[in-house]
């Protein structure tokens, strides 16, 4: 006897290619990203506050080299995070106005 289902064709795969993102992903990158960017504002400023209040003074020229190489890397990376999430927050939200644009359909010559 023949099998039942081999008139049948089997269904189509359809792509599995990784959804697409709207605009209401890009805008909530944005805002998360400019939230932590606020965040680290104000944790730089703490930092910098902190500094010029209690500077680092150390008897030993070692050491005083030392506490100001720290001093520097904290401020830095502080200030570092601060404008990269300002940056990451800018260009998602120049994506999501981009994405609220009509697609303009190429002309082929």
């Amino acid at each position: 006897m023949a099998d039942m289902n081999t008139d049948q064709n089997p269904p189509a795969p359809q792509e599995a290619g990784p959804p697409r993102k709207g605009p209401l992903s890009f805008l909530s990158g944005s805002i998360t990203a400019a939230l932590l960017g606020w965040l680290c504002l104000g944790l730089s400023q703490r930092v910098v506050a902190h500094y010029a209040l209690h500077p680092p003074v150390f008897a030993a020229a070692f050491a005083q080299s030392i506490a100001t190489a720290i001093k520097t890397l904290a401020v830095g990376m502080c200030f570092l995070a601060t404008f990269s999430f300002g940056f990451i927050a800018l260009g998602l939200f120049l994506v999501f106005i981009r994405s609220l644009l009509p697609i303009k359909a190429e002309e082929s010559a």
